[in-house]
């Protein structure tokens, strides 16, 4: 299913990527060294219920997952990259910590992702690798709008994180949003220009780039869950939720 959003709809959009972005934020900067990822599950689900938001986690029981998944956000630690599942675990200065949050508001969802350095220390490769998520977020981004197609925003991730030495997986990608949290189209992170469904203003689509140092295999918990790096290498993932508009792009999930 593809939902085209008309004026209302994405004014409760923006409400829901203000929330998403908000709670990502506020988390990244109570997040220390020794911080538990129950707690910062925890405080996710304090900030979603006081703000009237719904989770889009708790309930989820897809196919490729364990389900239902039971938390409010994705804790996805050094090897893990997608999918990360809240466990009892202290977080140590150094780790590369990604939060995934997907949060309903007043019947519109919006999806976000946020890798970052846990502590004072900034390993080179961690600092690399986030900054090369980011990079191909944002030029996924800047060709989105009106005409383009899916294959021109996987075709400028991809490019991104190719030249910046990364395998790339395709199990995994960008979807659209609207309603419900995964929608179609899906939007890998590499492929051809001029590809795929043509963008229409009041479309919303979750863009993210995400890349394992050195591999583009994926194995899964025994959690059913966390998808890891086959190889046990350093991750990184970056998202945003986006509406296509007449002119190009709206973030949605900045923080305010």
């Amino acid at each position: 299913m593809i939902e085209i959003l008309n004026p209302a709809e994405l004014r409760r959009a923006r409400a829901a990527g203000a929330l998403v972005a908000d709670v990502l934020y506020t988390l990244k900067g109570r997040v220390e060294a020794g911080t538990n990822l129950l707690d910062i599950d925890r405080w996710a689900r304090e900030m979603i219920v006081d703000a009237g938001g719904v989770s889009c986690y708790v309930d989820y029981a897809p196919s490729f997952g364990r389900g239902p998944f039971g938390h409010y956000i994705c804790t996805s630690v050094n090897d893990a990259v997608l999918h990360g599942l809240p466990h009892d675990y202290k977080l140590v200065d150094g780790d590369l910590l990604t939060l995934d949050l997907a949060v309903s508001k007043d019947g519109v969802v919006a999806d976000s992702a946020i890798s970052f350095i846990v502590g004072d220390s900034k390993p080179l490769e961690s600092v690399a690798m986030i900054n090369a998520t980011e990079r191909a977020l944002q030029a996924g981004i800047a060709v989105a709008g009106p005409g383009a197609r899916i294959g021109d925003i996987s075709y400028a991730i991809g490019s991104v994180l190719s030249d910046a030495g990364y395998p790339i997986n395709t199990e995994f990608g960008g979807h659209g949003v609207g309603s419900t949290m995964h929608q179609d189209p899906h939007i890998p992170n590499t492929g051809r220009p001029g590809r795929g469904y043509e963008l229409q203003p009041g479309l919303l689509l979750a863009l993210e780039p995400w890349v394992m140092a050195d591999t583009a295999l994926l194995i899964t918990d025994p959690d059913g869950w966390t998808l890891r790096s086959a190889t046990g290498c350093l991750t990184a993932h970056s998202e945003h939720t986006i509406a296509v508009t007449d002119d190009g792009a709206e973030i949605l999930t900045l923080p305010s």
